[in-house]
């Protein structure tokens, strides 16, 4: 459930998902569910000329298994806060 609660605090964010098939899409993060699907509004691929049909698509809904890496800026992440949430975790699942 962490990443899941991670996840909701991006909404609205931009991001880049990379997925397995090495298409990587850039979109603001409209949702997420506890599957860690994704669905991102205002898409645009990073390479046009590999994936032209996708250049008509605005948004789009990524299945969590086919996700390779989920880029997002630095400066949006509470690392402390992040730490303290996986050591509370980890200790829950120790008890």
């Amino acid at each position: 459930m962490l990443f899941y609660s991670f996840f909701k605090s991006l909404v609205g964010k931009d991001v880049v998902v990379e997925l397995k098939n090495d298409l990587s899409i850039c979109g603001t993060l409209h949702s997420v569910d506890q599957y860690l699907n994704i669905k991102l509004t205002d898409i645009s691929v990073t390479d046009p000329e590999k994936y032209p049909h996708m250049l008509s698509v605005k948004n789009c809904f990524i299945r969590g298994s086919v996700v390779r890496y989920v880029h997002w800026p630095a400066d949006e992440v509470d690392t402390q806060l992040l730490q303290d949430a996986a050591r509370k975790e980890a200790l829950q699942q120790k008890q």
